[in-house]
């Protein structure tokens, strides 16, 4: 039988055997609270606590008091996002995002919404990318907000968000980036990219699931947050309960690993990425790139195989994996939310895979998977007639505008 696959690294990602080297004695011996002062078992966590928080700090180029910890990402969105709008609600109730971010800011929008809140959803060209000028003509004297997603998680583009933080900076507006598919993966320094706030999660870069971060940048006066959770006030009363120790020192484990190894990685992967792109251009007709062709996560490659439905496709590669789009919404078999507001039609949404490239993927493995997905795509497409009468001269492509052809 062939061995298991992994191309889902959007999804989550294998804990880093030295992250998890790192965890171990957290698990066991020292498994202290960090907020029990008062004897060695205490203040040995709290001093893993305080080291790793410089070592995600480092990452993202920031200070060690400007990082909060967060069960993930997901919570981390809900802070910034409503955190801000009930704290400055007397200052104004608009929020500017876009149409394809994460559920967690825009559920956390339409919660918004319902008590009050006027929220501008921006539309996304076709490669699924948000223009600064868009945010600036949205902004009104009662924007309190502005939250655009740093890396799209299904098409991987990446948005300029350095032009669009210049922008909140001119008008004193907060501005706040989920940077979960981006950081670990891409060079991102807070200060070049002019963000006030930043979502971000350890699973995502090699470490261990439920633990994250909200970077909170120190101005005067400071930015202030109305806390989701209240309690034992730790994390500077910001965000109260227990700190997860052992995932707190896998998640700076993690990103010293990324800091250090980040760039040669994202070359590796960068040119896996293209292999497999080229491989499958080459054994396939009629497929399309949605996305980005040059601004885009490296690790990110999401096609659309015309005439036939990538559930279809996955379901006879159990042996790989793979995703239609978004975890948060692999059950579903509607169109992916993130590509109709690209402008791709359903017929092509519906065909859309997304392979996420990770660290221990290789040659060897995207070779097979071109395979396996050849095979599957020319399987299914012999029960179309559509496609039979694609191969025609007169036949014209379902949808010319959705990003790159190959």
């Amino acid at each position: 039988m062939l061995q298991p696959i992994y191309m889902d690294s959007h999804a989550t990602t294998p804990i880093d055997p030295r992250v998890l080297e790192a965890m171990m004695p957290y698990l066991t011996n020292h498994f202290g609270n960090a907020a029990s002062s008062t004897h060695l078992f205490g203040e040995h966590a709290k001093d893993a606590v305080d080291i790793a928080r410089g070592q995600v700090a480092a990452l993202i180029g920031c200070s060690e008091e400007e990082i909060i910890f967060t069960s993930g990402a997901t919570e981390s969105d809900n802070l910034a996002v409503k955190g801000i709008a009930y704290r400055y609600r007397d200052r104004g109730n608009h929020i500017i995002t876009s149409t394809v971010e994460h559920h967690a800011v825009l559920d956390s929008c339409e919660a918004l919404e319902e008590s009050g809140f006027d929220v501008t959803y921006l539309p996304v060209d076709r490669y699924g990318m948000v223009h600064p000028q868009q945010v600036e003509d949205a902004i009104t004297d009662k924007t309190v907000l502005i939250s655009l997603i740093y890396v799209n998680g299904e098409v991987g583009t990446i948005n300029p968000i350095a032009e669009v933080g210049e922008i909140a900076e001119k008008y004193s507006i907060l501005f706040h980036s989920d940077a979960t598919q981006g950081i670990g993966k891409v060079e991102s320094d807070v200060n070049e990219l002019k963000m006030d706030l930043m979502s971000f999660t350890a699973h995502k870069m090699y470490g261990p699931k439920g633990i994250g971060a909200l970077y909170v940048r120190k101005k005067d006066p400071p930015i202030q947050l109305y806390p989701l959770l209240h309690g034992g006030g730790q994390e500077n009363n910001i965000r109260s309960g227990t700190l997860n120790v052992p995932g707190i020192v896998g998640f700076g484990a993690a990103c010293e690993l990324c800091k250090g190894e980040m760039a040669k990685e994202a070359k590796r992967i960068t040119a896996l990425r293209a292999q497999l792109y080229h491989e499958l251009s080459k054994r396939i007709d009629f497929i399309h790139l949605n996305g980005h062709p040059i601004q885009r996560l490296p690790g990110n490659l999401n096609l659309s195989f015309e005439f036939v439905e990538s559930q279809s496709i996955l379901s006879g590669l159990k042996e790989i994996a793979l995703s239609s789009g978004s975890a948060c919404n692999s059950d579903s078999v509607e169109p992916s939310y993130v590509l109709r507001a690209m402008g791709v039609k359903d017929e092509l949404a519906l065909g859309a895979i997304r392979f996420g490239l990770g660290r221990y993927n290789t040659a060897a493995e995207v070779d097979t998977v071109v395979e396996r997905i050849a095979s599957q795509v020319a399987r299914l497409r012999e029960l179309s007639p559509l496609y039979e009468i694609a191969q025609t001269e007169n036949y014209v492509t379902a949808i010319p505008e959705n990003g790159e052809k190959a």
